[in-house]
Parts: structure tokens; sequence; C-alpha cells
């Protein structure tokens, strides 16, 4: 048990940089594109939105990738597309049952899905915080 908390708590923190610098780059991304949110039209402001979002999903699906990564160098599938699919459902929370894993690694599975709830909450909360800001930054255009 100690072992799989050593192998779900470092992947976690991997997970977390790799979420971080993706969120860096989301950030980057917006303030580089101000010009577009500062414009009267919604549809500008929505296309960087979408910029933004697609970075935080990119990154949300990296770390899939490295939990599946993580499940094939384990033994615990044949297949990267079968753990990716596994990782998937872990990290979204799903549940399926479908696919588990054998009994030495099943805590990596909550672990996974824990990892999931943080990240996927971080990344709501910044493209939350980026439509927000936009939205603000529209009206106040259209009032000039």
């Amino acid at each position: 048990m100690l072992v799989n908390l050593l192998f779900g708590l470092s992947t976690m923190v991997l997970c977390l940089l790799l979420q971080s610098l993706l969120f860096g780059l989301a950030l980057r991304y917006y303030s580089r594109n101000d010009y577009l949110v500062n414009n009267p039209s919604f549809w500008s402001s929505l296309a960087v939105i979408k910029g933004v979002m697609l970075l935080l999903v990119i990154g949300n699906l990296f770390q899939v990738a490295i939990w599946a990564s993580l499940f094939l160098l384990l033994g615990e599938f044949q297949t990267f597309e079968e753990a990716f699919y596994h990782s998937a459902v872990n990290f979204a929370t799903l549940g399926y049952g479908d696919i588990v894993m054998s009994a030495s690694h099943k805590l990596l599975g909550p672990l996974e899905a824990v990892n999931g709830v943080l990240m996927i909450g971080v990344s709501t909360a910044a493209l939350m915080s980026a439509f927000q800001d936009s939205v603000q930054k529209t009206l106040h255009a259209r009032k000039r």
C-alpha cells in the first residue's frame, strides 16, 4: 500500500506541475489576446475563451496520459489505449467498472480520481475567471 501511495502522490505532484505550466500558458495566451477581449464583440472574447479552454483541456488529457503510462509501467494493461481509457474514467470520476486493476494496485484508481477532481476544478476555476473578466471587459467596451 505504501508503494502505491508513493507512486500515486508522486504522479499527483507531476500532474500539478503540468497543470500549473498549462495554466501559465493559458494565462499568457489570454493576456496576449487582451485586445480581442477589450472589443465590444462577444464573439472575439469567445474566441479567446475557447483558446484558454483548449489549453486547459490539453493539460487534463496529458495528465490522463501520465496516469495511463504509470498503469502500463506497472503491468496493469497491455495497450496504451486500454490504459488511457481506464485512466480517463478514473480521472473524470465516472467509475464505470468495466475495466479494473489488480488488487495490488487498485488504490491508484481513487488517487487518480482525487487528482482528476482537483485538476478539473482548477481548470474550471481558471476558465470561469477568464470568462468573467472577458464579460466585464466586453460590457465596458460597449459603454464607451
